[in-house]
């Protein structure tokens, strides 16, 4: 049976072995990565309001499924995860990392099928956020409602 290692041994052990971060880079890196999504999505919106003739909250729309679109392409083609590796934050807090959130457990686990791989894992990550998010608005919508019918507001 194997001894223990002490706790000088654990620890020079789990020195070596976590990454070291540099936190200045990964924060330039995230802002830019972040940055350029976000400065993206507006080129398109302009595009839309401007040639196309959209008004803005259709324009905003456009955006959003564009931005879901591309996300969701980057990720079956395996680029979304070395972009993330990259920029950290600054990919999955847009749009861009929700969709890639559904989409990489949906393709990871296709080959069990569509109703025990596909059906089952798809909102792994995302199902509490979508949870959660409606959740939330079902009780302030019940508040709002509440306060309308007493005349609190």
């Amino acid at each position: 049976m194997e001894k223990e290692p002490s706790k000088q041994a654990y620890q020079e052990y789990v020195e070596q072995v976590t990454p070291k971060y540099n936190r200045p880079r990964n924060c330039i890196r995230a802002f830019l990565v972040g940055g350029a999504i976000c400065t993206f999505g507006e080129v398109i919106k302009h595009v839309m309001m401007g040639p196309f003739g959209m008004k803005e909250e259709g324009a905003s729309s456009v955006v959003t499924l564009v931005l879901i679109l591309l996300s969701v392409l980057a990720t079956g083609f395996h680029l979304y995860p070395t972009l993330a590796n990259f920029s950290g934050a600054g990919s999955l807090v847009p749009i861009t990392g929700f969709a890639n959130s559904v989409a990489s457990p949906a393709i990871e686990y296709k080959k069990e099928g569509h109703v025990f791989g596909i059906g089952v894992k798809i909102f792994t990550i995302a199902g509490p956020v979508i949870l959660y998010g409606v959740f939330s608005s079902w009780v302030l919508g019940l508040i709002y409602w509440g306060g309308t019918c007493f005349g609190w507001w």
